[in-house]
């Protein structure tokens, strides 16, 4: 993924779902939620900059999971 503002197709972590995302990498790293359009469950999107490389590295998970 190339730095600046881009749009992106993921998988959705709880249906399976292609659902598209703005990203914009220019605020640096950043953590968001976006609603899935087919099942309107919480996506939770984590964006992380490798400045040395050059390089926006997207995360997806459902968080669900628990801690204890």
């Amino acid at each position: 993924m190339k730095l600046g503002n881009n749009q992106h197709t993921i998988l959705c972590p709880h249906c399976g779902f292609h659902t598209r995302v703005d990203v914009d990498s220019s605020g640096g790293d950043q953590e968001f939620y976006q609603d899935c359009s087919a099942c309107c469950a919480s996506i939770h999107l984590r964006l992380h900059i490798d400045e040395l490389h050059q390089q926006v590295q997207l995360f997806v998970d459902a968080d669900d999971e628990q801690n204890y």
